[in-house]
């Protein structure tokens, strides 16, 4: 092979293994981008969610009200015992009637949808890990309020247990079995409103215990030094 071919072949293998390192770093550079895009979606879905009051007088479709339930039933629970159960209720009549069971849940009057969460005590940890059920379900209404928010839907948590006369009234306008305890109603509809969502972090409210900072609160690190302030 004379001099000129190994000069070709060269600069072939060379524009080969440029356009190789170029498709890497362009792919690396994609991930990258899509991974901070879904932190950055996620998080701001958390944030920005707020609860609505007021609805438009149109009905929430049954592919949104499957995602709202699948997400609620992702949420954990103690065990994997998942003690849950969801009524779903968009007759007029029935919430009409439920907007009288609970004296904070007039909204219900204007909107098209409610889900009312349950404790299934035939499903809870036996023994002192019962009331687990309520932090399980809890788990459960989160995932579904932040499910709602997230596909430009408005809804509020409305609490019923452990409430005894709300129960009730839930329980006896539902029909609900002894073994079901209604944790709350979420009031869902598309939003008429467009409050401003509250920041509620607060550094009072946190203390960290750290190898660098011993037992102290959040906004006590004023007076430490710049390293142990950084220290999640």
């Amino acid at each position: 092979m004379n001099l000129q071919n190994k000069s070709i072949v060269l600069n072939v293998v060379l524009a080969i293994v440029v356009v190789v390192l170029g498709v890497r770093l362009v792919s690396g550079v994609e991930d990258s981008v899509e991974s901070q895009t879904q932190e950055q979606v996620v998080l701001n879905n958390i944030a920005t969610r707020t609860s609505i009051r007021d609805y438009e007088a149109r009905p929430v479709e049954k592919e949104k009200v499957e995602k709202m339930l699948r997400a609620a039933m992702a949420a954990p629970t103690a065990m994997n015992k998942q003690p849950w159960h969801f009524v779903v209720v968009d007759q007029r009549s029935v919430l009409d009637s439920l907007a009288g069971a609970n004296p904070y849940a007039k909204m219900l009057l204007k909107a098209p949808l409610a889900i009312v969460v349950c404790g299934d005590m035939d499903k809870t940890i036996e023994g002192g890990g019962r009331d687990f059920w309520i932090q399980d379900a809890s788990a459960a209404t989160e995932n579904l309020l932040l499910a709602a928010h997230a596909m430009g839907l408005g809804a509020v948590w409305t609490g019923a247990y452990p409430s005894e006369d709300r129960c009730k009234a839930i329980g006896a306008t539902l029909s609900l079995p002894d073994n079901l305890i209604p944790l709350n109603m979420v009031v869902i509809g598309y939003p008429a409103e467009h409050p401003q969502p509250k920041d509620k972090f607060k550094e009072e409210n946190i203390t960290f215990k750290s190898k660098r900072v011993k037992s102290r609160r959040y906004g006590h690190l004023a007076h430490t030094t710049h390293s142990q302030k950084h220290i999640f």
